[in-house]
């Protein structure tokens, strides 16, 4: 039994935890338009704070724990993770401002991203009886609402509302709704009214908005079932309808990033990231908690052009690596009527950091016999690999651990073929998701298997041309910059360029290569060329690869549903699709077969070269 309890930093409580991460009393509101704030938020003070705790894209992180390392979480920055290091500062975050009026809202992906969430979807569902390991954390770190986040649907919409059914607060999408009505199908917002002395009160509402994107990327769980219009546009329909039933302040909880843009291009009409849009678009929101994203925005203000408001946006760094802590302070005035309401005289933000605080112990004991019973089961010997299968250079040179991957995948979709779709020879396409990973020589677990291949997606055949086949590699020779000679280059000169739709460069999981089951698939990438001209060579089988020619080429449903924007698969005919998940499909293979041995499906499919000549890329 693994127990993470004691962790490797001292234990910090309270007014020293929030001291040891930096947070700052009253940041950016020691004075307003009124003068000089009062010192302390008292009953009888003209003046409130309103506190918004805010986490987002908790992904199934409860402990400050790696299942695909067996080992406690760490990174470069020295990170921690998990629902249990942020329950900490809340909960001293909530000691420090006892007596004040405190929210604590998450925005959204929670039930899908680690193993732990993985197990009580699939190998012990919660749709037979268990209840979600984060249901449990949660629960008992008490939050009042949550936004739902695309990746609440990867497992159908069964497991979504069995979770919903275990919490103790509001899942809330405004912008899921019913394809006949358009009427939200989870609760849209909740107000909550706070007593803040003398009689007086304090309504705050918040609204739940998610991302449209789920309408491509789980198609196949809610087509036909559920609609994911934009967030602007739903918002302009619900903060209306929140100030009418008297919200002094209204707080939009979106599972959506900041600066404007979409990965799926012009397959929807509703941007990505649209929260700063909502933010500048619909009147009377005063601040929005930021999710989706994966990026850290300490405080940023955004101008509502209706009003001219400064809208207050805060994005916590996501895993629980960040706690959000939002100010609005209001002060009491009169109407003309002697009736009294409150006026927004100031916002701030600022972000908090777990890696200084232990975890709460309440909620490592909640979900600690969940946690060692998920470490057995990665733990758990599936097979053996004859060689090292690492992924560090599969960005750069094709390698074995991906070929893998394709291999099963067009294995699976050449079993499944009928008619004469069966003749056709069958493709696969892989990206890099996690370079750390690797196979090492000897015994294979889950946890090995798992760290391969990081997401829930599930399998899918599509009819190509020869043609497609090119366009579509095209596509993905986007992912490296435009250099010329041979080198030797790092990989970061070569790799994650800029482009118009990745501001911050093409990330590893937008980088696919493509490979074939009974004949090889080879093409070299020119990256001296201009994008859009830089697949060379291209041949199945020795033979140059036509326009007309037909393929089946396996692909993951985020890439058939257009995440990522990828040509020609989105509107291919689709010719195998029996909800296989890959990464299960992989765990069997191997179980099944005992043993991976590289030669069975490794070989050099594709180069990387610059006018011609192979480049050289230096190791990390």
């Amino acid at each position: 039994m693994t127990n993470p309890m004691t962790s490797r930093r001292s234990v910090l409580t309270s007014g020293a935890a929030l001291a040891a991460v930096g947070f700052v009393a009253n940041p950016a509101l020691a004075d307003v338009s009124s003068g000089r704030l009062d010192r302390h938020y008292t009953k009888h003070s003209k003046h409130v704070r309103l506190t918004v705790l805010g986490t987002t894209d908790l992904h199934g992180h409860v402990f400050n724990w790696d299942y695909y390392k067996d080992a406690e979480y760490d990174d470069k920055a020295q990170n921690d993770v998990g629902l249990a290091k942020a329950a900490t500062l809340i909960k001293a975050m909530r000691k420090e401002r006892h007596g004040e009026p405190i929210l604590t809202l998450d925005a959204g992906d929670t039930i899908q991203g680690t193993p732990l969430a993985y197990y009580y979807a699939k190998v012990d569902p919660i749709t037979g009886g268990a209840t979600h390991p984060m249901a449990n954390g949660m629960n008992l770190v008490g939050y009042d609402a949550a936004a739902l986040g695309n990746h609440e649907f990867n497992y159908g919409i069964e497991t979504l509302r069995t979770f919903e059914s275990q919490l103790n607060f509001p899942l809330l999408g405004a912008n899921a709704v019913d394809p006949a009505t358009k009427r939200p199908v989870f609760q849209p917002y909740v107000i909550k009214t706070f007593h803040v002395g003398m009689g007086r009160t304090l309504k705050v509402g918040i609204l739940g908005l998610t991302n449209p994107g789920i309408a491509i990327w789980d198609k196949a769980n809610v087509e036909g079932k559920m609609e994911f219009p934009g967030l602007v546009e739903q918002a302009k329909k619900f903060v209306p309808e929140m100030k009418a039933k008297g919200c002094d302040i209204v707080i939009v909880s979106a599972h959506s990033g900041a600066d404007t843009s979409s990965s799926y291009g012009d397959a929807l009409p509703y941007p990505e990231n649209a929260a700063s849009l909502v933010a500048s678009e619909v009147k009377h929101v005063d601040a929005v908690l930021v999710g989706h994203a994966h990026v850290e925005i300490p405080q940023r203000f955004v101008q509502n052009k209706h009003t001219g408001q400064q809208v207050l946006l805060c994005e916590p760094y996501y895993w629980g690596m960040r706690v959000a802590v939002m100010d609005l302070v209001v002060r009491e005035v009169y109407t003309k009527h002697g009736r009294q309401k409150w006026a927004l005289v100031a916002t701030g933000s600022q972000l908090l950091n777990s890696n200084t605080v232990d975890a709460d112990d309440k909620v490592l004991a909640a979900v600690q016999k969940q946690h060692d019973t998920v470490i057995d089961y990665v733990n758990s010997v599936v097979g053996t690999s004859k060689e090292e299968m690492p992924a560090a250079r599969a960005v750069v040179e094709d390698v074995a651990i991906i070929d893998f991957v394709n291999y099963v995948q067009a294995d699976a979709v050449k079993a499944g073929l009928t008619g004469d779709d069966a003749k056709l020879p069958v493709l696969a396409i892989a990206a890099p998701f996690n370079r750390a990973a690797s196979f090492k020589a000897g015994d294979v677990t889950v946890r090995d298997v798992a760290g391969l291949y990081i997401y829930d997606n599930t399998l899918l055949g599509v009819k190509v041309s020869g043609k497609d086949v090119r366009d579509y590699l095209e596509y993905s020779a986007r992912y490296y910059k435009q250099v010329s000679g041979t080198g030797p280059f790092t990989m970061s000169q070569v790799t994650n360029a800029v482009t118009p739709t990745a501001p911050n460069g093409t990330p590893d999981y937008n980088y696919d290569a493509i490979a074939g089951l009974d004949a090889p698939l080879t093409y070299d990438i020119d990256i001296a060329q201009a994008v859009g001209s830089r697949i060379k060579n291209l041949a199945y089988g020795g033979a140059p690869v036509t326009d007309d020619m037909m393929f089946a080429m396996a692909v993951n449903n985020y890439r058939q549903s257009g995440g990522g924007g990828f040509p020609a698969v989105s509107t291919a005919p689709v010719v195998y699709n029996r909800q296989n998940e890959i990464r299960q499909l992989l765990i069997d293979w191997v179980t099944a077969n005992k043993v991976i041995d590289p030669s069975q499906f490794a070989s050099v499919d594709w180069r990387l070269v610059s006018d011609g000549k192979v480049i050289s890329v230096l190791p990390d």
